[in-house]
């Protein structure tokens, strides 16, 4: 040990890990870290907006005030009412909550099929890896969205075919990242250990490779997210997003574009809350990739 580093310097630079690295990088960032703040308060509040909400003026998202539409803000409705009557705040909060929960579960169907594929590619190569990938190369020619469409208007409207039908057009890419990554580490010396000491091929994937290219799914399913959210909300203004009653914030933007002429907050609100919501989402995945990956930062 040097002289001039004291004891403490050297301690903390045994325990220092890449994830602690990665830390300190992302908590430099305050662009991100604020945007992460600003994620973490979105869904506090839309998780338990709607309770509070009905406990303040006894409103549901649905429940409906026919003689008091289109009421403009008030102590008792303080976004005022849609066409039916019902409360625009109890909306936005249960309609961010849907939108959030779209976007997250899709992403999580994605990185499960683009995970798995992507991984048994890139280990085990070879024939099957080409065959494979040039069936990627076939899903990317064709437009995901329209195939979302096709599913929506062939089956019953519901949450969960919503899910899948955003989560089974999402994994393309990460397919393509998890092959990357595994191609670079099946040869690496950890893994020949392993394949010595009788680990089988599942268990070298998914105990010894996968772990080591999580950076890069955590930052791309963060990148991932706003897209489907938007995805959806381009759903909801062909009338084949979220199935009512349930509402999203792509819904209550289209319902409120169709009363902009009359009552343009039914308009204003969700889309500048989809707009706070969005860049909030978008500068966390930029922080995660510049902490989890500083070479890609400096070469953008």
């Amino acid at each position: 040990m040097s002289p001039a580093m004291a004891p403490d310097d050297f301690r903390l630079e045994e325990r220092s890990s890449p994830w602690r690295d990665a830390w300190r990088r992302f908590d430099r960032n305050r662009a991100a870290v604020v945007s992460g703040c600003i994620v973490a308060a979105i869904i506090l509040v839309s998780l338990a907006g709607p309770w509070l909400v009905r406990q303040y003026n006894g409103f549901e998202y649905d429940t409906l005030g026919l003689d008091n539409r289109l009421a403009d803000p008030t102590l008792l409705h303080p976004f005022g009412t849609d066409t039916l009557g019902r409360d625009l705040l109890a909306r936005v909060l249960y309609g961010c909550r849907i939108s959030l929960m779209v976007g997250f579960v899709s992403t999580l169907i994605s990185l499960v099929i683009g995970v798995s594929y992507g991984s048994v590619a890139g280990y085990f190569g070879g024939r099957l890896d080409e065959i494979m990938m040039r069936a990627v190369d076939i899903f990317y020619a064709l437009p995901d969205i329209l195939l979302v469409v096709i599913l929506m208007a062939l089956f019953d409207r519901s949450l969960g075919l919503l899910f899948l039908a955003l989560g089974a057009t999402s994994w393309l890419t990460t397919a393509r990242i998890v092959r990357g990554q595994v191609l670079s580490l099946k040869h690496e010396q950890f893994v020949d250990a392993a394949r010595c000491a009788g680990v089988s091929d599942g268990g070298i994937i998914l105990r010894h490779l996968l772990p080591n290219t999580i950076g890069p799914i955590i930052v791309y399913a963060t990148l991932t997210i706003p897209s489907i959210i938007l995805a959806e909300a381009f759903l909801s203004f062909l009338g084949l997003g979220v199935p009512p009653p349930a509402s999203s914030l792509g819904v209550l933007a289209s319902e409120g574009a169709e009363a902009i002429s009359v009552h343009p907050v039914l308009l204003i609100v969700p889309a500048v809350l989809m707009g706070i919501m969005l860049m909030a989402l978008n500068f966390l995945g930029d922080g995660l990739r510049d902490a989890l990956d500083p070479r890609a930062g400096r070469t953008q």
